[in-house]
């Protein structure tokens, strides 16, 4: 099947055709007709398949159908995502389509002025791309007009259940007229996405172009046992060994970002972090120059896990296994994307062998496992005399009896000379009775 045959506009044709694109993808041949016939749709697929598009497309051509005469604009579609750098990612392709058929669009989310965006929509706006927390600032301050909105997306729903979201979805849904649309996207589908689906969508078609929760075909996987005091030096070792020009390097925490980052700049590895702490300024300059190749590894956190779209990325490592399974999947899934192959590497020391089993659990596989005879997985007990156990300084030994002093051949000092009693002492102790020495009186 061809886009032709999916009935999208010229126009739009043309813009796909300038990304380089000539075959939809499976999700995007079975979501593009369920869109076009107005129903709710459910949707599941793995991440890097083109769900996107699979939703701009048709959202961008039924709104140029009708496109108020009015000025000020008011937004007609709705996309929800759970981060900034998804945000951008939907934004951008929300730009390239529907400039070339006169449509306005825009980002909002959190960390930066929200001043600007004000203005933005003052302007007007067709379709607006938000993270649920900064859409309801705008919404109770009163900057945005939520009530003619035709489309609502909810794009890795998943994600933004896992990020404790549900509470501002369903807040946001009360902003918005009854009769919508409603398309729900997810890379992963579960029963609290279930539950949400019951709660926001009227009958949707459901569709699953492929097992739920399992990681894309087109990624090589290992795990690379090791122990956790040498991952970093391994890290290094397939970086340089390997040559890699470009690598994705997954941490849990943004301590462990900003100090594997400092390790590889040690190392002689141009590397940055980007992760939550991060401003949004420095976190799009620093996306922005890992993509263009000034930067060799990239390190981030699972907040970065969804949001980050970078064509032709060859490596992703896991230097930390994550602690829920499914990002796992989300995590390799930036690389091998658009039927381009990718690797993810897991380097796995022993105390995070259960993390493994529950991924490869979800996966129902288990993933290959490689070893470097450099890096073993157990620390190797060195040889060798102990060290001398220092002592604290205290009191002095005792000195030695006579008799076990004259035993060992060694003078024993003299004792030092009674103490003189006081007048008072001598009376008390003269004073004293006597101890009995009876039979009744011994003491025992």
């Amino acid at each position: 099947m061809s886009f032709d045959s999916l009935g999208l506009r010229a126009e739009l044709l043309s813009a796909i055709t300038a990304q380089g694109y000539t075959t939809p993808t499976p999700i995007q041949t079975r979501a593009i007709p369920v869109i076009f016939e107005g129903c709710d749709l459910l949707a599941g697929a793995q991440t890097g398949t083109g769900k996107t598009a699979a939703f701009a497309l048709p959202i961008v051509q039924m709104l140029s159908e009708n496109i108020p005469k009015r000025k000020r604009r008011r937004p007609r579609a709705l996309v929800l995502v759970p981060t900034r750098e998804l945000a951008a990612q939907v934004s951008e392709q929300m730009q390239n389509y529907g400039r070339r058929l006169s449509l306005r669009s825009t980002m909002i989310y959190g960390g930066v002025n929200i001043q600007a965006q004000i203005e933005r929509l003052h302007r007007g706006i067709d379709i607006v791309v938000a993270t649920p927390g900064r859409l309801l600032d705008h919404a109770e301050r009163g900057t945005i007009n939520l009530s003619e909105i035709e489309f609502l997306v909810l794009d890795e729903a998943d994600r933004m259940l896992d990020l404790g979201f549900i509470d501002d979805i369903l807040q946001v849904a009360e902003y918005l007229p009854v009769d919508r649309q409603n398309l729900l996207f997810s890379a992963t589908y579960s029963q609290s996405i279930k539950q949400l689906a019951d709660e926001l969508l009227d009958q949707p078609r459901r569709i699953e172009v492929a097992r739920s929760n399992i990681a894309a075909d087109a990624v090589t996987q290992r795990v690379y046992p090791v122990e956790r005091s040498r991952k970093r030096e391994m890290l290094s070792h397939l970086i340089r060994k390997g040559e890699w020009t470009q690598v994705l390097v997954f941490t849990r925490t943004r301590y462990g970002a900003n100090k594997l980052t400092d390790e590889l700049l040690f190392d002689g590895i141009k590397a940055a972090a980007i992760h939550s702490n991060k401003s949004q300024s420095i976190r799009t300059r620093t996306l922005a120059e890992f993509k263009r190749g000034e930067l060799r590894v990239l390190v981030a956190t699972d907040v970065a896990a969804r949001g980050l779209d970078i064509e032709r990325l060859p490596h992703v490592v896991n230097y930390e296994l994550p602690q829920v399974p499914e990002d796992y999947v989300h995590r390799i899934g930036r690389t091998g994307r658009a039927g381009e192959d990718g690797v993810a590497l897991s380097l796995v020391c022993p105390a995070e062998q259960p993390l493994l089993l529950a991924i490869e659990k979800l996966l129902k596989y288990a993933i290959p496992q490689q070893t470097i005879a450099e890096f073993p997985q157990v620390a190797v007990k060195r040889g060798g005399k102990p060290k001398p156990r220092k002592t604290a300084k205290g009191p002095a030994k005792p000195r030695k009896s006579p008799a076990k002093a004259a035993k060992a051949g060694t003078p024993a000092k003299a004792a030092a000379p009674a103490k003189s009693l006081t007048p008072r002492r001598k009376k008390a102790a003269t004073e004293r009775p006597a101890p009995k020495t009876g039979r009744r009186g011994r003491r025992s």
